[in-house]
């Protein structure tokens, strides 16, 4: 029978030329959390440009957040980070955990992540937002969480301890990862004018990679005549500089018209 199943065909080899595949101007690694329903959306639209490629891992977390599931991340984070292989030969990588980073500690995540890949700039959201907030001169800081009390007070510690001091904070009271991705942009963009409104305050943070705060940027800076930033906002700003990217990004607010202060 012809054409049957059992017939051979000469597989003819095929010649090709290669490049240097996607990304070419810069590859980011990212380590997304299992229960996070925002942060690769967002990262897209604050990441899309020409040679500009993003890399993600899920790292397994706890759906509820408390400082004792947050910790637990911690033998977690190199797992996932062996999961970005070294051959992709990445410009920069970021844990994308703000409470996370907060509970275990930011030098403990820089230091699992250049034990994997060294010689890799690595950076978390609280990093990038104290980075952010110090290059858009913040110094009195209008906070919002979607946290525990005993979250969101780690958090203004970790804040205070490089000068930048909460003086107005609000909270949503959750402490579960399912409902924080769906809390509406429209109620985020309500918080962050009324505690950015306070005379007291100079910018406003949102924090946690969850809250869809990205796209409210541009129009709560308008509305309050003052920087605003978040936590997959910061991120992405500062894991494009530290890969070399300088472009500036039209649509997101101040923020991605500047560059880190060197310190």
């Amino acid at each position: 029978m012809e054409n049957s199943l059992t017939d051979k065909t000469n597989i003819e080899r095929l010649a090709f030329t290669s490049d240097s595949g996607v990304g070419e101007r810069a590859r980011i690694g990212l380590l997304v959390l299992e229960s996070d329903q925002t942060m690769e959306w967002e990262m897209r639209m604050m990441t899309h440009m020409p040679g500009v490629s993003v890399y993600h891992a899920r790292l397994a977390n706890d759906v509820i957040v408390t400082p004792d599931t947050l910790a637990k991340m911690e033998v977690e984070l190199p797992k996932a980070a062996r999961l970005l292989p070294q051959y992709i030969g990445m410009k920069a990588i970021g844990y994308g955990c703000t409470s996370g980073a907060t509970i275990i500690g930011e030098a403990k995540v820089a230091a699992i992540m250049d034990r994997l890949h060294p010689n890799v700039p690595s950076t978390n959201p609280l990093t990038a937002a104290k980075s952010a907030l110090a290059t858009l001169g913040v110094r009195r800081l209008g906070l919002v969480t979607p946290y525990a009390p005993n979250v969101t007070q780690a958090l203004q510690e970790r804040f205070a301890e490089v000068g930048i001091h909460v003086t107005n904070v609000g909270s949503f009271y959750q402490d579960n990862d399912e409902i924080v991705g769906r809390i509406a942009p429209k109620a985020i963009f309500d918080a962050v004018i009324r505690v950015g409104s306070s005379t007291k305050v100079d910018g406003v943070f949102v924090s946690c990679t969850s809250l869809r705060a990205a796209t409210i940027i541009q129009n709560a800076e308008n509305a309050l005549g003052k920087p605003v930033t978040a936590s997959n906002h910061a991120l992405a700003w500062h894991l494009l500089r530290l890969a070399g990217i300088p472009d500036d990004i039209a649509g997101f607010g101040q923020l991605f018209h500047t560059h880190p202060l060197q310190r």
